[in-house]
């Protein structure tokens, strides 16, 4: 789980630009499912065919990161940029961040009178080229940057960046690795661009047509000193999502997570997020609705450099996984 989950993070992805992410994926579950194809807007599909039942779920974890993308390169040679996806001024200043051929650079901001003040046209990258004409030979209008890779396994706590989503895309991929068989028709997606607002989630739920679907994504926490009161935290085991601004999740397949994870034995808590939303934001809405939910994976410091989960966490959120994509009642929905 480890492993796999090092890889992952250590793949170049940002919205958009998911190729290299996609290729690991391949490699690791190419021998586990029945068939694997992209669709048109460059969602990753694993199908793995089920028994009797004729009841399709789809899983649904994006593989895409934030990131910042390339707008304007100036006669010194520094570079201008905007966010791509949901990137925190305050996170981003005096960073490292690398492109997609390894060129890397620093963020650095212009004197400010007043911090407060803070916005991205003040900041600007530092890749160390004396001008313009050198900077252009590295990096081009468009080309998008992520954090600097890194990995860190803290006694069982993980410490790295793009945890949010390849912890989720982690636990998809050891679920399809270790899942014998299953009833029911199971349609596992990595999906691209949720950054930028869920939009790979849509299309590949509307092609599949699925009749229940759940997202695997991480959920940010309450368990360090002075955050914003909430019940989850690192080590309590997976998270299954009650509401967030995105979704409500279907009461039917909450309580069965519940009732499932209990039966089982697997440690869970309840998640109830004020903002953000997953990719069970889009399948809910797509052709006349679709029941979903979401299982998320407790984690610090999310769409910073250095994200935090637990590795229990993310061995319970498998567990619950299969139990769910096993289970009989699952059709009862």
């Amino acid at each position: 789980m480890i492993e796999i989950l090092e890889k992952l993070t250590g793949g170049f992805g940002p919205a958009g630009e998911e190729n290299i992410v996609k290729e690991i994926v391949k490699s690791e579950l190419e021998e586990h499912c029945d068939e694997i194809w992209e669709d048109k807007l460059g969602n990753l599909v694993i199908h793995r065919r089920g028994g009797n039942s004729e009841l399709k779920i789809m899983l649904a974890a994006h593989i895409d990161e934030i990131g910042l993308m390339i707008t304007h390169i100036e006669e010194e040679g520094f570079l201008r940029f905007t966010p791509v996806g949901g990137v925190k001024k305050k996170n981003v200043p005096h960073k490292s961040f690398v492109f997609s051929d390894g060129i890397k650079g620093t963020v650095g901001v212009e004197d400010l009178e007043d911090n407060d003040k803070l916005k991205f046209e003040k900041m600007y990258m530092d890749i160390g080229a004396e001008d313009k004409e050198e900077a252009e030979k590295l990096v081009s209008v468009g080309d998008t940057a992520v954090y600097a890779r890194n990995f860190v396994n803290a006694g069982g706590r993980i410490i790295a960046n793009s945890l949010d989503d390849r912890a989720g895309c982690a636990a998809l991929v050891k679920l399809m690795q270790g899942l014998k068989e299953s009833p029911h028709d199971l349609y596992c997606v990595f999906t691209v661009q949720e950054e930028v607002g869920c939009r790979g989630a849509k299309t590949a739920a509307y092609d599949i047509n699925p009749d229940i679907a759940l997202a695997v994504d991480v959920t940010a926490t309450g368990d360090t000193p002075e955050s914003r009161p909430r019940e989850m935290a690192l080590g309590e085991g997976a998270a299954i999502k009650v509401m967030d601004r995105g979704s409500i999740s279907h009461p039917q397949i909450k309580n069965l997570l519940e009732k499932l994870a209990t039966d089982a034995g697997i440690e869970y808590q309840f998640e109830v997020l004020e903002f953000g939303a997953t990719d069970a934001h889009s399948m809910q809405l797509t052709r006349g609705g679709v029941p979903s939910g979401t299982l998320s994976i407790p984690c610090r410091y999310i769409h910073t450099p250095h994200e935090m989960i637990d590795g229990n966490d993310l061995a319970s959120t498998i567990e619950l996984l299969e139990e769910f994509v096993s289970c009989e009642e699952v059709s009862e929905i």
